[in-house]
């Protein structure tokens, strides 16, 4: 039995489960392993942006996915309803004029969204593009796995 194959992309000998599955491969899993497929996934993305942002635009107006994204947002508000509350208070300050959109932070980028670092405190925002705003939440979660892989020891 095969344990390891070669990425024809990378040449690296890997495990077979850094390999997607694929039924009609001989081994059943595909020749390109999976880090390089994501590679090979983001740069055709990011050569097509436009065409990807609009084909994902109209695949939002889905009705099946419509349902969806309101499921989701309403057990999204359910599951913490101080996050919710926080989101409404910058909400209205910024309609007030008590808050001011800023750029991001980290990049500098003009279409910023308000970050909480803690929802407790409603109005205590960083602001952060898309981008950078994903990447915040993945290293506070990052860093909370750590925390909890540490204290299992």
């Amino acid at each position: 039995m095969i344990h390891s194959k070669v990425c024809f992309k990378c040449e690296v000998s890997k495990p077979l489960i850094e390999f997607y599955k694929h039924s009609q491969m001989a081994d059943g899993h595909l020749n390109k392993c999976k880090e390089c497929n994501k590679k090979d996934s983001t740069n055709s993305r990011n050569a097509k942006i436009e065409y990807y942002r609009a084909y994902d635009r109209e695949r939002a107006k889905d009705p099946v996915r419509r349902k969806a994204a309101s499921e989701i947002s309403q057990f999204w508000r359910q599951q913490d309803k101080r996050r919710a509350a926080a989101h409404n208070a910058v909400t209205r300050a910024l309609r007030a004029g008590v808050l001011v959109r800023c750029p991001c932070v980290r990049c500098g980028a003009e279409k910023a969204y308000a970050h909480h670092e803690d929802y407790d405190k409603k109005l205590d925002v960083m602001w952060l593009c898309q981008p950078c705003h994903k990447q915040r939440h993945k290293e506070i979660n990052d860093g909370y796995q750590e925390k909890s892989t540490h204290s299992r020891s």
